[in-house]
């Protein structure tokens, strides 16, 4: 579902992101590249690390919602956290702004579908990766988070030269019962900050949804988010646990506990009932992080956005450790 985006820290003032710790910006370079094509192309960052022979690529497919390349909440970019971290350990990443962030007429578009959103996008990202001088052409993988992690498996369906998948909070419940299921717990963690009405706005938009009164003329207005109505048409058939049980692929699959977005109980229980006979999954839980991977205490609420983090050292560790191992 479309990620939370905090705009200014508690003081009100805006804040700028710094790299973690455990980039090391002198053991990479950057520079640009044009991803997809015609007028809805979009710009990238590759970031490329230094002095080495061809090794793994990876592509960053952000989460639901008007991204930039960076996936940038406030004053945390956990998509550069992950480029920067993972550069800095050997991996060639491609990251790029997502069409209805680079393109207003792609984000209000009436015929708009998640495929439409990512898909064209994402296959020629993979085919940038395979051709720079940097990466070995058999080790190009995708790397999703939220909604970037449900459509992973059928980018890699769309682009067999995909070696695996990197699966971060990648949801499975369906998203318009995540999102009541979602706004009724910030009901009662924030509840100052969503009415009882607004809960109910989503219990009614979600129930148009699995309705067979749904249909593609359906106002935007009258559904979840005010995507439109191809959107959720599209959805309501997607099972992207069916579709990765399917590739045969290696997959690393990463669930932080204290997500209250993408949930241990909710959606990481279907990864691995799906995927429980598929010894190329590894699926593995950080208790202390929320959706943005970033660790905390407590109950997760969107507070926790506003104030710059940085995504778990240990899972850019992991992340990388996979990716240099992994045999497709």
């Amino acid at each position: 579902m479309p990620d939370h985006a905090a705009t200014e820290s508690t003081t009100g003032s805006v804040l700028t992101w710094v790299p973690p710790p455990y980039a090391e910006p002198g053991r990479f370079s950057e520079h640009e590249v044009t991803v997809g094509t015609g007028p809805v192309a979009v710009p990238g960052t590759v970031s490329v690390p230094r002095g080495q022979i061809p090794g793994p690529g990876v592509v960053l497919l952000g989460g639901g919602g008007p991204f930039d390349r960076d996936e940038t909440c406030g004053p945390n970019k956990p998509l550069k956290d992950l480029a920067w971290g993972l550069a800095s350990r050997g991996t060639t990443v491609l990251r790029f702004d997502k069409a209805t962030y680079a393109h207003r007429e792609v984000a209000t578009a009436s015929d708009l579908t998640m495929t439409q959103e990512y898909m064209p996008y994402a296959v020629d990202a993979v085919g940038l990766l395979r051709r720079h001088r940097s990466v070995d052409p058999e080790r190009v993988f995708v790397l999703g988070h939220s909604m970037g992690g449900k459509i992973a498996p059928a980018v890699a369906t769309a682009a067999p030269t995909v070696a695996g998948l990197v699966i971060m909070a990648g949801d499975t419940q369906p998203m318009h019962h995540a999102a009541v299921r979602v706004i009724s717990y910030l009901a009662t963690v924030v509840p100052d900050q969503v009415p009882p009405t607004t809960v109910a706005t989503f219990q009614r938009q979600a129930a148009l949804v699995d309705s067979a009164q749904l249909t593609p003329s359906t106002p935007a207005a009258d559904l979840p988010f005010g995507l439109p109505a191809p959107y959720w048409l599209e959805l309501r058939d997607y099972d992207p646990v069916a579709i990765a049980a399917g590739l045969g692929k290696p997959m690393l699959i990463l669930q932080g506990g204290r997500d209250y977005q993408v949930t241990v109980a909710d959606d990481l229980a279907r990864w691995r009932a799906g995927l429980a006979n598929r010894p190329e999954a590894d699926i593995r839980v950080y208790d202390a992080d929320n959706h943005l991977f970033f660790p905390g205490a407590g109950p997760s609420t969107p507070a926790e956005y506003a104030y710059p983090q940085h995504v778990d050292p240990t899972v850019i560790a992991d992340i990388a450790d996979w990716l240099s191992h992994c045999k497709a």
